[in-house]
């Protein structure tokens, strides 16, 4: 039987998002928006839903007088995104 597919991960920006945290352990957002080659709108949307959904902690602190946004997973979200890719699997192993 197959299992239900995280709606929060099963986003292509959101699960890129992930993808690229869990490698990394934390980043910063305008580092993210460059790998997922994303609009700041769009990002800051798809980050607001991670942040919602507990599966990042979001840091938000001035470097030399510059806003700095901080992102990283948080171990809900990392145990949301191995469920995720579980499920894929069973996917493919049919």
């Amino acid at each position: 039987m197959f299992k239900e597919l995280d709606p929060i991960l099963h986003s292509q920006l959101r699960l890129a998002i992930m993808s690229l945290l869990i490698s990394v352990k934390e980043a910063e957002f305008t580092f993210i928006r460059e790998k997922t080659n994303a609009t700041a709108g769009n990002l800051s949307v798809q980050v607001q839903k991670l942040k919602d959904a507990g599966y990042i902690e979001v840091i938000k602190q001035f470097k030399d007088n510059y806003p700095q946004t901080t992102c990283k997973v948080t171990p809900v979200g990392l145990q949301a995104f191995e469920d995720y890719v579980k499920a894929l699997q069973q996917y493919l192993k049919v």
